[in-house]
């Protein structure tokens, strides 16, 4: 492929072969279709492992319900956490397409081995049925605990990796400069959720029905069949993508020399004109090589670490002087810290609805038909439709509407999104609450507190969950999105990766806190059910797991009081127009 007078080329992007990345060449909507399809076979081969693993633990390992529970939040939290370490790696050293490719490897080893564990009953406990009460079930232990922990683990590898990079290289697909394709973007990350649904869909239904009426073992095949697809896709838009170049240095060394330099100069007097602080000299060569952003008046407690107290010095310690650029990137990702601890509180919420409201699926009647059994992991198809209805009339018919009312591209703003979410997910406990309470209610009135599930399921639908669902999925389409467009739009260039996987990051947080609240919860209840706890032991009948959930409504309102006041004083950053009036002026 020639370059000619007429071709646009991409800042800071090449192409495959590493040539520079051409304008309607590379890029655009038809480069982000593979990554939007990856994303979906990603989601469809993961998502049936986050809303059954519990039950896999729990019916073939035979770890108890609060075992179970926690086993899957701690894979999922790691799974999370990872993200941003291999953001990190793929910002600075290895780059986001390769890191998708690797990462999608690796999830696909793990995917093997946990069908194999699942398939050889000499890799597994012998059978048992864990809710009889005279059963005596022997726990996975030894080489069988390595193995499903460490295939358990390596897909939490390969997954961090496949969140960390895909969406941050589906974005790179865009120039956020060009209006046309800065609200392409914005379609894009809708597009994200869109896909996420789609592969939900199949996941939820499809996968876990295989899972429970055919065994895990085909049920795992499954999504290791639709991992390799995914990766295969990914791999098949290599020609037309926009691939970001790597730098080779750590954006994150960079911003810890920030602080280092601002502690080292804390004692320095500011200047009034901010002007006097250090950056290298702006030429039109230099703006293609670097990204500059204008000085402004928060943090200004940073602003030391640009302090040029020798200017005499030709090569000053970056771990004493940094250019105002450096210091304004640290200021963006320091802003945002309070919006992504406001973010995890969700999680714990989603993490209920991963587990325990799994389990109380399991006690009640899950029939379609006379002749069909939904599976419990199956619910969270509720809100996976509605999400499928509700993210291409909100992207077509709302963002453009709003848009001519507002002036923002987005029509609304992220942090108003993420707010609509926040309060939403927060009534979605509520809903849960109340829910429990009915379907616990039946089992008094029934006489069924002390029922076996598998074999006398309570008269009461396990449709009533759906509202619990629903809600919180309408809270999920508002948030993730949200924030997954708020942490790439504020983020600099070179840490696009890494801003991205604050979400994920959240939501590890989420599930990490949601074990340990789980563990106390159960240790400072104890008495309430027998001496173990609210959510102890495999009985959901004799807990209290309605507590539990208003427990969690409460603190997430407080998260939402606490997010608007955090949300009201957060100033966004310059956008590139300012910026490059900024340039001009200093010029």
């Amino acid at each position: 492929m020639d370059i000619t007078e007429n071709d646009v080329l991409i800042e800071g992007k090449v192409d495959w072969k590493g040539r520079p990345a051409i304008k309607n060449k590379h890029g655009g909507m038809l480069a982000s279709l593979p990554v939007l399809a990856t994303f979906a076979f990603d989601n469809m081969a993961n998502l049936a492992l986050s809303v059954n693993l519990v039950t896999y633990f729990n019916g073939v390992m035979h770890y108890d319900i609060s075992d179970s529970a926690n086993h899957l939040t701690n894979f999922l939290g790691t799974n999370y956490m990872l993200s941003i370490v291999m953001a990190c790696l793929a910002d600075s050293y290895i780059g986001r397409f390769r890191m998708v490719v690797i990462a999608a490897i690796v999830e696909c080893v793990g995917l093997a081995l946990l069908t194999a564990q699942a398939h050889y009953p000499e890799l597994k406990p012998p059978a048992c049925n864990i809710f009889l009460p005279t059963a005596n079930c022997e726990k996975v232990s030894g080489d069988k605990a390595v193995l499903m922990f460490s295939a358990i683990y390596l897909l939490a590898v390969g997954g961090g990796g496949v969140k960390a990079a895909l969406p941050s290289h589906g974005a790179d697909q865009f120039d956020e400069k060009d209006p046309k394709e800065a609200r392409q973007m914005s379609t894009f990350f809708n597009g994200l959720l869109l896909a996420l649904a789609m592969g939900g869909a199949v996941s939820l239904t499809c996968f876990v029905w295989v899972q429970d009426n055919k065994g895990f073992d085909r049920g795992f095949g499954l999504s290791f069949i639709a991992m390799f697809l995914g990766a295969t896709t990914f791999i098949f838009g290599l020609p037309w993508y926009r691939i970001h170049v790597v730098q080779g240095s750590s954006a994150i060394t960079e911003i810890l020399q920030v602080y280092v330099a601002a502690i080292r100069n804390r004692k320095l007097q500011l200047p009034e004109d901010p002007s006097e602080l250090y950056e290298i000299p702006i030429d039109k060569e230099a703006e293609l090589q670097q990204e500059y952003l204008p000085h402004r008046e928060v943090y200004r407690w940073l602003d030391k670490a640009a302090i040029q107290s020798d200017k005499t010095e030709t090569s000053p310690s970056p771990w004493k002087l940094c250019r105002v650029t450096q210091v304004e990137n640290a200021k963006i990702i320091l802003s945002m810290v309070p919006i992504f601890l406001c973010s995890i509180i969700m999680t714990l919420c989603l993490a209920q609805l991963q587990t325990f409201s799994i389990q109380q699926g399991v006690t009640m009647d899950i029939k379609l038909t006379n002749s069909f059994n939904m599976p419990p992991a199956s619910l969270p198809i509720i809100p996976v439709v509605f999400i499928l209805i509700l993210v291409p009339i909100y992207d077509r018919i709302f963002v453009p509407f709003i848009r001519n009312v507002t002036g923002i591209p987005t029509g609304i703003t992220h942090l108003q999104r993420v707010g609509v979410g926040l309060i939403l997910s927060s009534l979605s406990m509520a809903v849960a609450a109340i829910m429990e309470v009915k379907r616990k209610n039946v089992a008094k009135h029934h006489n069924m507190l002390d029922a076996i599930p598998v074999l006398q399921p309570l008269p009461i639908s396990a449709f009533w969950l759906s509202f619990q669902y629903f809600v919180f999925g309408v809270a999920e389409s508002f948030t993730f999105v949200g924030l997954l467009e708020f942490f790439y739009s504020q983020a600099p260039k070179s840490v696009k990766s890494i801003s991205s996987s604050f979400l994920w990051s959240a939501m590890a947080v989420g599930y990490f806190m949601s074990s340990i609240m789980v563990d106390i919860v159960n240790h400072v209840t104890k008495g309430a059910t027998k001496g173990e706890g609210w959510l102890a032991g495999n009985n959901l009948n004799r807990n209290h797991l309605e507590r539990f959930y208003w427990l969690l409504a409460t603190l997430s309102l407080i998260n939402f009081i606490i997010y608007l006041l955090v949300a009201s004083r957060y100033k966004y950053r310059p956008s590139s127009l300012d910026v490059e009036k900024e340039i001009e002026v200093r010029h």
